[in-house]
């Protein structure tokens, strides 16, 4: 099955005519303003924070596993649209990780620093497991059962739960912008509360819903938008951020403009001082707004396509040189055959691991 996968020799050469673009470019904000990854983050950053050492201890297995250990970096395989995008949306392209073991052993084998799923996924293999590979069990989960379809991110596991069957960290979605986000706020700031008093490190996924987003341009993915997303998630003590990576900005202008009412409240010089139209200057907005990177921001993959290679090494190129810390990405591993998918992971990895990929 390998032998079909063509792996070109370089980084660049994924990068095609946006090679020099993306690894010239310096950034509008300075890197100087920036608490940046290292291998020493664990200590520098979270040491002089109110986390227990317990959870230090937790933070620091996830940041000295697999193939990123000690570098200050993070390649995770996220695997919750089984309930997300339902299980025949997400598994029939490649029937095998309908079976979950194979979902561990798919980020066991890509050197991944955790696998972050499902209470059930987890339960069901976690004697065998959770002693190899750091677990993130994601609490919450949007599902596409209910008739009409909804969306809402709701409870399906407990703190609890979590720490019982050896997870290191928990995860949750919020849906800023939407109706029931208010109640997502309350409960995933209790949960996380809660996973810290266990010496549990919390992952928030901070994403945008709702109708109003979308006009000209998808704004769910505006970096202005997201931005705040992330000063959100990092209030309600999120260690790590996942957010997708940003294609546009002037979110709150084109609300207002397509609601005809003000919306939230901005500053022009984040669009003429703190960002351009370069997406290493927004993805570096992002970091901005994760207490300037003392919160880590790791960018998600994206849904699986021809193009699986190419814009997962962009988005891992974007994130590091923008001064996140990292890629999570699920679709794009496990809708491939297996040893595809542990390849696209060490293409992803190679890029934090490249000194010539430097800071912007």
């Amino acid at each position: 099955m390998t032998a079909t996968l063509s792996v070109p020799n370089s980084i660049e050469s994924w990068l095609g005519d946006e090679a020099e673009e993306l690894l010239t470019h310096q950034a509008k904000v300075s890197k100087d303003l920036l608490h940046l990854p290292g291998p020493d983050w664990v200590d520098r950053i979270f040491a002089q924070t109110d986390r227990s050492p317990q959870v230090l201890r937790s933070l620091q297995q996830l940041y000295s596993s697999g193939r990123l250990a000690n570098t200050g970096y993070l390649s995770i395989l996220p695997v919750d649209q089984g309930i997300e995008h339902s299980a025949a949306a997400s598994f029939a392209p490649n029937p095998i990780y309908f079976d979950s073991e194979n979902i561990i052993k798919l980020a066991i084998s890509a050197g991944c620093n955790a696998v972050a799923t499902t209470l059930g996924v987890l339960g069901s293999v976690s004697r065998k497991y959770a002693h190899k590979i750091p677990f993130i069990v994601k609490l919450n989960h949007n599902e596409l059962l209910t008739y009409p379809n909804q969306y809402d991110q709701i409870m399906f596991a407990s703190v609890e739960q979590a720490w019982n069957l050896g997870a290191v960290a928990v995860g949750a979605t919020i849906y800023f912008g939407s109706p029931e986000s208010t109640r997502q706020i309350q409960e995933v700031s209790q949960a996380f509360a809660q996973a810290h008093e266990y010496g549990m490190a919390t992952i928030l996924w901070c994403y945008l819903r709702n109708d109003i987003f979308k006009q000209d341009q998808d704004y769910h993915i505006a970096a202005d938008l997201t931005g705040q997303a992330n000063h959100l998630g990092v209030t309600i003590q999120a260690d790590i951020i996942k957010q997708k990576l940003p294609e546009c900005n002037n979110g709150y202008a084109a609300v207002a403009k397509a609601s005809d009412h003000s919306y939230g409240k901005t500053d022009k010089r984040v669009y003429s001082d703190l960002t351009t139209d370069h997406p290493i200057d927004l993805t570096r907005y992002q970091v901005l707004n994760c207490y300037a990177g003392r919160m880590g921001l790791i960018n998600s993959g994206g849904a699986s396509g021809k193009s699986d290679f190419a814009e997962a090494i962009r988005t891992a190129v974007i994130n590091k040189r923008a001064g996140g810390c990292g890629l999570i990405s699920g679709r794009k591993t496990f809708q491939r055959p297996f040893e595809e998918g542990v390849k696209l992971f060490h293409a992803i990895q190679d890029v934090y691991l490249s000194p010539e990929i430097s800071i912007a």
